[in-house]
């Protein structure tokens, strides 16, 4: 177990430190004449090399990605170059924002998707493909359509929610359950489809196998069955689905901040791309990276628990 925990433990940092490379060398060749656009077009040379000079865009970039990659280690991710606000301090600000409402998309759509694909697998017939239909078509609609919608339904024509906005859970829990449950319900939708047919297909495999007409024979409850060996079969395959839609929520996070204005890393991806601030978007990247190496590391772990001979694979 240790020999495999340090494996992927090693392959996840070999793969943050190469999306860091690709992502500072890509960013930093795209930016263009940086220093000029900071100090504007009409400023004389001699300006805009003094703050080429000041932002060390004067030095060749494998330089500047060893003095970056030295201070990212310490915690350190610079300065962005237009508010002077150091970029560690501007993310920890925003990730919880975004990490809560992943976290609760994900927690939502693992729920409803065990409940809707135990449904399925059981009840073979009109059920099971009536919540396959509509599983296709919930995978089908982007989740900023689905956010639109909801923010027209239930918060500008019933008024039950605001509709943009963010109160932090310190202020008032209420409040903000009312300000994320539009955006976890937008950002949950596809994975539940995913999800729920994975968890169908795998029930449905296990079911056919010759341990549940044993164990069935022997007198045990079917629902018994079910929970405690069929459930624990088909959860290998749920967990690869629902870590890869973590990432997926994740990065649709995006998007749907902006349609509800919550100020999460979406809000300031998008900003912070639109300005060319490139310490600020190599913040969020590497932030990302982070999240999504964490999470694959988790979903390795709990597939290494649940079965063990992944661990010798």
């Amino acid at each position: 177990m240790l020999a495999f925990l340090l494996r992927r433990a090693v392959t996840g940092v070999l793969t943050l430190l190469a999306i860091c490379a690709v992502g500072f060398f890509l960013l930093y060749l795209s930016a263009g004449d940086t220093a000029r656009n900071l100090v504007g077009q009409t400023a004389a040379q001699e300006i805009v090399d003094r703050k080429s000079a000041e932002l060390g865009l004067d030095r060749s970039l494998v330089v500047q990605f060893g003095d970056w990659a030295a201070g990212a280690v310490r915690g350190d991710l610079g300065r962005s170059w237009y508010s002077g606000q150091p970029v560690a301090e501007a993310l920890l600000t925003r990730l919880p924002v975004t990490l809560s409402l992943t976290i609760g998309a994900v927690l939502l759509s693992a729920v409803v998707a065990v409940a809707l694909g135990a449904v399925a697998a059981r009840r073979r017939g009109a059920v099971d493909r009536a919540l396959q239909i509509t599983s296709v078509t919930a995978a089908a609609v982007p989740s900023f359509l689905v956010a639109l919608v909801l923010v027209v339904t239930f918060a500008i024509s019933l008024r039950w929610v605001p509709a943009t906005g963010y109160i932090r859970p310190g202020d008032s829990v209420v409040g903000w359950l009312s300000t994320i449950i539009l955006p976890v319900i937008a950002l949950s939708l596809g994975a539940i489809a995913a999800i729920s047919q994975q968890i169908r297909g795998a029930m449905i495999d296990a079911l056919r196998l010759d341990y549940v007409r044993t164990l069935r024979a022997r007198g045990l409850p079917y629902s018994r069955v079910i929970n405690r060996h069929v459930l624990r079969n088909a959860a290998g395959p749920a967990l690869s689905t629902l870590g890869l839609q973590f990432v997926v929520i994740f990065g649709s996070a995006v998007v749907v901040e902006q349609v509800f204005a919550i100020p999460g890393l979406g809000q300031t991806a998008v900003a912070a791309t639109g300005q060319g601030d490139v310490p600020l978007v190599m913040g969020v990247v590497i932030v990302t990276a982070i999240v999504v190496v964490l999470v694959n590391f988790a979903v390795d772990l709990l597939q290494a628990w649940l079965n063990p001979k992944v661990r010798l694979s």
